[in-house]
């Protein structure tokens, strides 16, 4: 079982690898505040690069979040399929005119890609802001979509990602659709830790709803 120390060491690991802040958070299910926070904890910094040296005043505590670990679930596509078609089955009821399933790049592009197979709709891929991200605003630099997938425009579509986290992610690419003037008519992931019923007007359905639950 996966304890804080571990995902520190993952945190770092990722790091070396030369991720940005925003893909440790997205590889590791958790908010932008929590992978700074890991990598802080490791004695590291993102630069694009690499490692650097420590950071003085590191917090002594870490912020408030819920780690969600689906890998035994991604790791094997049979499994995959399954969960993929569970969801297909929440969202199916959201319109008959739906021919397109956006998937939110990483983890949410091969669960879109089965549902997508499931539902008989095309495919598109999202890449988020975040994953650009290392400290401060990241509203300025924007995602975008894959030209190697489908288009977007003049049509309904699902929106898929793997986690809510805080519902930033999914909020962006709803609104990017919307920009590239597609209709987006229903969101759907396995795992929501914010209990999420819309996001920018477009209902979000979840296989899994976390909530928090402690006394002051």
């Amino acid at each position: 079982m996966k304890n804080v120390d571990d995902l520190i060491e993952d945190a770092a690991t990722l790091a070396e690898r030369g991720l940005s802040k925003g893909e440790i958070a997205d590889e590791l299910n958790v908010s932008r505040e929590t992978a700074s926070w890991l990598v802080e904890r490791a004695g590291a910094t993102t630069t694009g690069t690499g490692m650097t040296e420590p950071e003085e005043g590191r917090p002594a505590g870490g912020p408030s979040d819920i780690h969600v670990d689906w890998s035994t679930v991604g790791r094997d596509s049979q499994r995959l399929t399954y969960v993929g078609r569970a969801m297909a089955d929440l969202l199916e009821k959201g319109g008959e005119d739906v021919d397109l399933t956006v998937g939110i790049e990483k983890a949410g592009t091969p669960l879109a890609t089965t549902i997508a197979r499931e539902l008989d709709t095309d495919l598109a891929a999202y890449a988020p802001a975040k994953h650009q991200w290392e400290e401060g605003d990241i509203d300025e630099r924007g995602g975008g979509f894959s030209r190697n997938f489908a288009g977007i425009r003049d049509r309904e579509c699902y929106v898929v990602d793997d986690t809510v986290t805080s519902g930033t992610t999914l909020t962006e690419t709803v609104e990017a659709v919307k920009e590239e003037g597609g209709d987006p008519v229903a969101c759907g992931v396995i795992v929501d830790k914010q209990g999420l019923d819309e996001v920018a007007g477009v209902p979000v359905h979840s296989l899994i709803t976390v909530v928090g639950v402690g006394r002051d």
